[in-house]
């Protein structure tokens, strides 16, 4: 985000940047504002393209073109090359390792795995040990209980063969009776497509619901560039909504009718909204009278309601609380004839953030029997999502209870994690607003800080100069000096009105 600020002979503009809570390590984060910005430094240049044949690019797809993903962009390729150079010449750089903070991806940053999941994952992958007099020793007895159910419902037992296309029938029961027991209401597993990650999910929704550019959907901003990614790789339009960044990233719903009035006035109809809730980069919780208001938007204007969920154990404040929103419209009377609704859920994210073993599910509600074998279908072209996903997953929503033999050591392990982040979420903001020039919002869930960075003039002259966005030149030179990755605010598609912002 940019905004300038012209105030007699000095210019200041704003820049924000994504910060992430899952690392331990301390660092400074920030060069000093007082730095020399000098923009000859080749990490204030754009790094080279990679080699591309000439006749392939002008068939390149149009939408392939203008498809970006900021938290995997520019200065993530930077940070891959100055890790290289760190490799070939230890001691070359004023900094020994790179920190990934631009992607929630906490084990690669030293969190360990749930050990009553990764005992089940093992057990099920390799069942030859269950016969083993060792196991017994090696595993508890709920883990092997559990894996002996997952293999019985398996056909064959066989972990590396294909599944159904919406994932295995009784991994769905279990996922089913977890949303049931969050909720209150009853779950259908012929609703869940069970998915590598939630992100397969969000690309088969923007399949079904665009077809060309006159179809949009709804998105915040700041929103996670899968979105903004999806819609332009399947051709539609990106109709935007502002969260309030002065009411802690609001989200208002007079800012939803505006901006599809506005939308519907150039011709584009709107087919969906987006919700992230817990947001995401913002970290805000809605309230759950927000979410009965846009709910009701939602029915009132025929809008399917895309609700991403996948930070749902990512609460941190006392005052806030999760509630899904087919929870919510469940309790204000609303069934599968009035709204159509899509959650989804992952386990890359809460307290278990298994980013690498892609297990994730999308409940789908209210849609006819029509779309929804469209839907199906759309799944079935990808045969099916890993096993070891799907078997996550149901133990995401299945965790072990009281009684059994591994709750004392999961929930230790649970409270744990989501302690710590909290803990740094809470010395991460209270670090940044004891800094000049940066403002921060309260974390309250998810695992992002989403802070305004003011830059000086000298700043902004050497960002000019460098032909380069600001956010995206304090983003190289944070990097340059201290080997921290973080992702331009202007990626995630947030507020751009600062006149010296170059394309």
């Amino acid at each position: 985000m940019r905004r300038s600020v012209i105030g007699g002979a000095k210019r200041t503009t704003t820049t924000t940047c994504l910060f992430l809570l899952n690392h331990a390590h301390h660092r400074s984060l920030l060069p000093p504002l007082h730095h020399r910005l000098d923009s000859s430094s080749s990490c204030d240049s754009p790094p080279p393209p990679p080699p591309l044949l000439p006749p392939l690019l002008p068939t390149c797809r149009t939408p392939v073109l203008k498809c970006e993903y900021a938290v995997r962009g520019e200065i993530v390729i930077l940070a891959q090359r100055l890790q290289e150079e760190l490799k070939a010449k230890p001691g070359s750089l004023p900094f020994d390792e790179i920190l990934y903070c631009n992607i929630g991806n906490p084990q690669s940053l030293g969190q360990l795995p749930i050990t009553f999941f990764r005992e089940v994952l093992a057990l099920c992958d390799h069942p030859a040990i269950l016969d083993k007099a060792e196991a017994q020793g090696l595993f508890s007895a709920d883990s092997i209980k559990r894996a002996w159910q997952i293999l019985d419902q398996i056909p064959g037992r066989a972990t590396g063969a294909y599944s159904h296309s919406q994932g295995i029938k009784g991994l769905r029961d279990t996922i089913a009776a977890g949303i049931e027991a969050r909720d209150g209401f009853p779950a259908n597993p012929n609703d869940l497509f069970l998915t590598d990650g939630a992100s397969p999910a969000v690309h088969m929704m923007m399949q079904l619901l665009i077809g060309s550019e006159k179809d949009g959907l709804l998105c915040p901003i700041p929103q996670y560039p899968l979105y903004s990614a999806s819609i332009a790789l399947h051709g539609g339009s990106l109709v935007p909504y502002y969260l309030d960044e002065e009411t802690g990233w609001g989200l208002e719903v007079s800012e939803l009718k505006k901006q599809l009035k506005e939308a519907r006035s150039k011709g584009i109809t709107v087919k969906a909204l987006v919700v992230i809730n817990p947001g995401n980069p913002t970290g805000q919780v809605l309230a759950e009278e927000n979410q009965r208001a846009i709910v009701e938007f939602c029915k009132q204007e025929g809008l399917v309601l895309l609700a991403d969920e996948v930070y749902q154990e990512n609460v941190y404040v006392p005052e806030k609380k999760f509630h899904s929103f087919k929870k919510v419209a469940r309790s204000m009377g609303y069934g599968d004839n009035d709204l159509c609704l899509v959650s989804f859920q992952s386990v890359s994210k809460g307290y278990h953030g298994e980013c690498g073993k892609r297990g994730g599910y999308m409940e789908v509600t209210g849609f006819s029997p029509e779309v929804r074998e469209q839907i199906y279908k759309l799944a079935s072209v990808n045969l099916c999502s890993n096993i070891s996903g799907q078997i996550l997953a149901s133990l995401v929503m299945s965790p072990p209870k009281v009684g059994d033999e591994s709750y004392e050591s999961y929930s230790a392990e649970k409270d744990g994690i989501l302690k710590s982040l909290a803990r740094r979420a809470k010395t991460l903001e209270d670090a940044f607003k004891s800094l000049e020039g940066i403002t921060c919002n309260k974390a309250e869930g998810a695992m992002y800080l989403f802070p305004r960075i003011k830059l000086p003039e000298k700043a902004i002259k050497a960002a000019e100069a460098a032909k380069t966005a600001p956010d995206l030149f304090y983003c190289r030179r944070l990097l340059n000096a201290t080997g921290v990755v973080v992702v331009p605010g202007s990626g995630f598609g947030q507020v751009r009105t600062s006149p010296c912002f170059l394309k």
